[in-house]
């Protein structure tokens, strides 16, 4: 019948523990000795002459003609761990002052980057056309170039001109509202009415959003050199797309890298597939906006409208409701009846769009849930503003596959 170990048998473990150490020690103690011993041979087969480097050589003596090397610096020492320590993170606070200054060149890069990603649904369909890819992107981007310059060359001065009615028509909505009691109230109590209408006469309504002419100026030429910019960026993004996800696919290792290729794929066919749904959504919203507009009689004003519309609905969750919101707020101001025919209209429209439009368009694109949708419009909103709202789906939904088919699958597999 076995008894447990008593208090000696403790005692031999403790004693075998300490040898262990020992012998580890002595080890250590007799490397450092023979490191010497070859520093020393070497030194000595200099000294010998010419026939020395050759001896050393033979003896299997590294030879070292610059003199006889030092210790190795102890990497435990305190100096060397505190010395790198500093350089890295001096490093690492460069690196982020530098990607900080650099942030909107990124977000150009980012969004560029993001719309040669939704062209690209456009470029497969020709090559499965028999166009080779070469072919295919030039006749996308000839196309994207030609919607640009149409767009600016057409709308554009319509928006201006409508935008420039608006602004001159709001004086007189503020007149009308004049006729209201409480508004009268108001306007006796702060003279609400009258800053007002000096605020939108005067010029200031709309230097004030720039800080004055010259702030207007430069906000112009701003957006159009970003603009420029995103335009050039995305077509070499475009034209350059396979070559670029090869490259990066080739930085995984070789054991994974068919799995890191198939996940990338799926995601940048993913964000296409997001942004050709996103701008045909968009679409619907500013076409059926125009069209209503001009049926209730705002035609005056309908193709900056429907532009602010269509603009509006690219942002998920929120656009839609704001783009209606603006519209319905000018029909108020024009007419009473003009501004219920809105709220109809867009309460019906929104409920097609979130239940028959956008589920057929983007059923095939990205699945992600409405929780997640919202929380990450949110965060995106937050993080980036408008540009972040319009990334946060797609990046939502790579996100939610990788943790689908990383993240779960190798949680499954243990």
């Amino acid at each position: 019948m076995s008894r447990p170990p008593g208090p000696g048998a403790d005692d031999a473990a403790a004693d075998l523990a300490a040898d262990v150490a020992d012998a580890a020690d002595r080890a250590e103690v007799a490397a450092e000795r023979a490191e010497e011993s070859a520093v020393v041979a070497t030194a000595a087969a200099r000294s010998a002459g010419p026939a020395g480097p050759a001896a050393a050589g033979a003896a299997g003596v590294p030879v070292d003609e610059f003199g006889r090397p030092g210790k190795p610096f102890v990497k435990r020492n305190p100096f060397y761990l505190g010395f790198v320590g500093a350089l890295g993170a001096l490093t690492a606070w460069f690196l982020f002052t530098a990607i900080t200054s650099i942030g909107s060149v990124l977000m150009l890069i980012v969004v560029s980057m993001f719309l040669a990603a939704g062209l690209d649904p456009a470029v497969r369909v020709l090559q499965r056309r028999g166009l080779s890819r070469a072919w295919a992107c030039a006749a996308v981007i000839v196309a994207v170039l030609l919607v640009v310059v149409s767009f600016v060359l057409a709308i554009v001065p319509v928006i201006a001109d409508q935008t420039a009615a608006l602004t001159a028509n709001v004086p007189h909505w503020v007149d009308e509202l004049e006729r209201n009691e409480r508004v009268q109230q108001l306007d006796e109590e702060f003279q609400v009415l009258d800053k007002a209408r000096e605020y939108v006469s005067g010029g200031t309504f709309i230097s004030g959003l720039f800080g004055g002419a010259v702030g207007v100026g430069l906000a112009v030429l701003s957006a159009l050199f970003n603009a420029f910019v995103v335009v050039v960026l995305t077509l070499y993004f475009l034209a350059s797309l396979e070559t670029t996800k090869q490259a990066l696919f080739r930085l995984a290792p070789a054991s994974r890298r068919e799995r890191v290729t198939r996940l990338g794929d799926r995601i940048v066919r993913n964000i296409g597939g997001y942004v050709s749904g996103a701008v045909v959504v968009g679409l619907c919203a500013g076409l059926t906006s125009l069209v209503f507009l001009f049926i209730i009689g705002l035609g005056e004003y309908a193709v900056a409208l429907a532009v602010v519309v269509a603009l509006l609905d690219l942002i998920p969750m929120i656009g839609a409701t704001i783009g209606a919101v603006a519209v319905t707020a000018i029909a108020f101001a024009s007419d009473v009846n003009a501004g219920i025919a809105c709220i109809v209209f867009y309460v019906i429209y929104q409920q097609v769009e979130n239940y028959v439009i956008y589920p057929r368009v983007m059923r095939r694109s990205v699945d992600v849930p409405g929780a997640v949708t919202v929380i990450a419009a949110l965060i995106g909103t937050a993080l980036l503003g408008v540009v972040g709202a319009l990334l946060a789906v797609p990046t939502a939904a790579a996100i939610l596959l990788l943790l689908r088919e990383v993240v779960v699958r190798n949680q499954d597999e243990r």
